[in-house]
Order: structure tokens, then C-alpha cells, then sequence
């Protein structure tokens, strides 16, 4: 695993093969958002679309908190400051905030969230941008940004109801609780919990069985998954859904996989 050059003092950006993983990075203040954290995450989803052999990605963090959300300590005095860099990516790309918190413009590939400890406010938020989610047993998450007197900007008021039944993301957002791992899942929330400690093996498992498979076919599920939502028509969306499928079908890696399912051996994908 290597530490690429994108990376960030408050974000980590490796590479594992064909995985992206991304490890918020500032453990001091629960891994709070900082500019530097933004930028991290918004290269890693960049590169993410634009690197043929990167298949997914996975975002954990360091330290026994996942993530704060907003700085608000700094937010009440006014002392949230931004590097030179990241304003200079702001100044050409405004929306760089919500790209690196997979709120507007999410990579096209899957992303595996793995969380220990509290998750909390944005850190509730960006989980609903993630394609699979792992959580430690102790994990705690919440919308709590209606106790603070703020909005949840990062997408919560519309994708959590599409996500987890209308009256529980109604709870959610409205009472501002804390939600324990376990109700988290109940809740379909979640995909699995595992003991601490071991949320980030756990989603590298699910990385692992992703890029067994033909990267183009991942691609373009995790394309109609996003975007053939229940609110459209069904006939609309098994037309776009057939437009997806049609370049799949076509391409060299269907006729490896179905080569390799005649020939009783493990299938060898590359992307074609």
C-alpha cells in the first residue's frame, strides 16, 4: 500500500491495489472538517473517477471518533480558516465542499464506509453518499444539526428518507438524537457491525469481493442504483437501465467472464 502525493496533513489518500482508501485525519478534534480535510477528500473522489484501475473506494479515519461533522468551535468565533490551496480549488471549483463530502458530483465507483466510535452531524451525512456501510458495534450516529440551531446541509433533508423509511429519518432529523450501531442497522442504515476495531477490515472484505468482479459491469450498476431511484417511472428507468447494460455486454470483459464460467476457472477482468 502506498501513501499518494494528493493526500493532506488532515487526510490520508493510499492506494491498495485496485482500492482507494481514504483515512480522515485529525484525530484531535474528532476529525472535524478542515480545509485540509476537504481538499483530501475531494482530490481522492476525483482520481477515484478518473483512474481506470482504481474498481472502489473505502473512507475510515483515524482515532476512536469517525467524524464531528462541522468545526464548530471554530465556527462560533469565526476562526474556521482556509489554506491558500484549498481556496485557490474553491475560486475555480465552488462546490468543492460538497464534492469532497459526496454530496454534488459522487464518483462513479462504489464507496465502502468503515466507522468506529461517534459519527456524527456531517459525519452522519457523508455516510449517505457511501455505497456499503460497515460500523463498529460501539458507533454512534445522528443529524444533530437542528440542536445547534443549523441545517443539515450535506444532503440529509432529501436523501435520507429515500434511504431508511419516511418517519425514521422524520425522527432523525427533527429530534436531533444520537442513534446507536444497532438501531443504525435496524434501520437499514447499515450494512453490517462488527466487534471494535475491526470496521476497516471489514469494508477491505467487501473491496476485496467488488474487484473480483468486471470493473465496467460495477460501474455501471452502481450508476443505476444512484440514479434509477424509486420516485421515477419504472418503464423510464428499465429503458436507462438498458442503455447501461448495452456497452457491458459488448465489451471484453463479458466475453472473458463467460469464458471463464465455461472454462471452470477464476474470470481475469481488465477494464475493456
Amino acid at each position: 500500500m502506498k501513501e499518494l502525493s494528493i493526500s493532506t496533513h488532515n487526510c490520508i489518500v493510499e492506494q491498495d491495489g485496485h482500492v482507494l482508501i481514504v483515512t480522515l485525519n485529525r484525530p484531535e478534534a474528532r476529525n472535524a472538517f478542515s480545509p485540509e480535510m476537504l481538499l483530501g477528500m475531494y482530490r481522492a473522489w476525483r482520481l477515484l473517477d478518473e483512474d481506470d484501475e482504481l474498481y472502489c473506494a473505502i473512507l475510515t479515519a483515524n482515532g476512536d471518533t469517525f467524524c464531528a461533522g462541522m468545526d464548530l468551535k471554530a465556527g462560533a468565533e469565526g476562526q474556521q480558516r482556509s489554506t491558500e490551496e484549498f481556496m485557490a480549488v474553491m475560486a475555480e471549483v465552488p462546490n468543492v465542499h460538497w464534492q469532497a463530502l459526496l454530496r454534488d458530483n459522487r464518483p462513479g465507483k462504489p464507496v465502502i464506509l468503515a466507522v468506529e466510535g461517534y459519527a456524527l452531524a456531517g459525519g452522519t451525512e457523508i455516510l449517505q453518499g457511501t455505497d456499503i456501510r460497515v460500523a463498529a458495534d460501539n458507533a454512534v450516529f445522528g443529524v444533530t444539526e437542528v440542536a445547534r440551531g443549523l441545517y443539515p446541509m450535506a444532503g440529509s433533508t432529501v436523501r435520507l428518507r429515500r434511504q431508511i423509511p419516511y418517519c425514521l429519518a422524520a425522527e432523525m432529523l427533527l429530534c436531533a438524537e444520537h442513534v446507536s450501531a444497532a438501531r443504525a442497522l435496524e434501520m437499514g442504515l447499515l450494512n453490517k457491525l462488527v466487534p471494535a476495531g475491526q470496521s476497516l477490515a471489514a469494508a477491505r472484505d467487501y473491496a476485496a469481493r467488488i474487484c473480483a468482479n468486471g470493473p465496467l459491469a460495477v460501474r455501471a450498476v452502481t450508476r443505476s442504483l444512484r440514479e434509477h431511484q424509486e420516485c421515477m417511472d419504472e418503464a423510464a428507468a428499465m429503458l436507462a437501465s438498458d442503455e447501461l447494460a448495452g456497452p457491458v455486454f459488448a465489451s471484453q470483459d463479458a466475453k472473458e467472464g463467460m469464458r471463464a464460467f465455461k472454462e471452470k476457472r477464476p474470470a481475469r477482468f481488465t477494464g475493456e
